[in-house]
């Protein structure tokens, strides 16, 4: 564990440098003993590291790095409570999946073997970061491992379940990207009417199961009216 300035309000505290699940989960363990502390104006996880927002009326950066060493080293908590297990329904069919032949062509597997092995795995929230409430997913498999579009969408629609290197992610909301497009959920993944906008967080685990066109209706309806609702198990 390596902890730096970042900038004049915050510390950087990197572990190593690769997308690893171990890893990524010593940053989640960190980022809940940190904010169970409630010393710190902020927390920002990522693949391989903390952000740590310092109040600097009440630390020097000096006396925050001691503090996160000190809190670092006391033995974690029950980490369970924190693992939150999603399934996120996905219609993979027609105009919801406007790469899908893309991906095809490019992994040689047929739509049913992609929608298959997208269904069988289990990923984990890495980060969220891209827009508000998108959450990296990793990691895919190396059959469907494919590279992003050589020309980015202006708008990729909000719900849409994309691929890209080994990682897949959800757009919260209408945004640019060039993410393959194999499928698209109603869940809303972050709405601001809630107390808790973002859906996801790091540490999350997600499994993806597919539904029909008129499902994604049936589903979006209830979203729209209120009454349908994404519930976590918690492993």
């Amino acid at each position: 564990m390596h902890i730096q300035p970042f900038g004049d309000k915050a510390l950087l505290v990197s572990f190593e440098k690769k997308i690893d699940p171990e890893i990524n989960q010593q940053v989640i363990n960190l980022y809940h003993t940190l904010k169970a502390s409630a010393k710190f104006t902020f927390l920002t996880p990522a693949y391989c590291s903390l952000t740590v927002g310092i109040d600097r009326s009440r630390f020097t950066i000096n006396e925050a790095t001691e503090l996160i060493k000190e809190l670092a080293s006391q033995p974690p908590t029950n980490q369970s409570v924190y693992v939150r297990e999603f399934t996120i329904p996905v219609c993979y069919e027609g105009d919801f999946a406007p790469d899908m032949h893309e991906v095809s062509e490019i992994t040689g597997l047929d739509p049913k073997e992609i929608i298959a092995l997208h269904k069988a795995q289990e990923f984990r929230v890495y980060m969220l970061g891209f827009v508000a409430g998108f959450a990296y997913l990793g990691t895919l498999p190396d059959q469907l491992a494919c590279p992003r579009k050589k020309t980015p969408r202006k708008s990729v629609p909000q719900g849409s379940v994309g691929l890209a290197g080994h990682q897949t992610g959800i757009y919260p909301v209408n945004a640019p990207g060039g993410w393959q497009i194999i499928g698209q959920t109603p869940v809303q993944m972050f709405d601001t009417t809630r107390e808790e906008p973002n859906l996801l967080f790091a540490g999350d685990k997600v499994k993806f199961r597919a539904i029909s066109e008129d499902e994604f209706k049936l589903i979006l309806l209830k979203e729209e009216t209120g009454i349908y609702h994404t519930e976590a198990k918690h492993g």
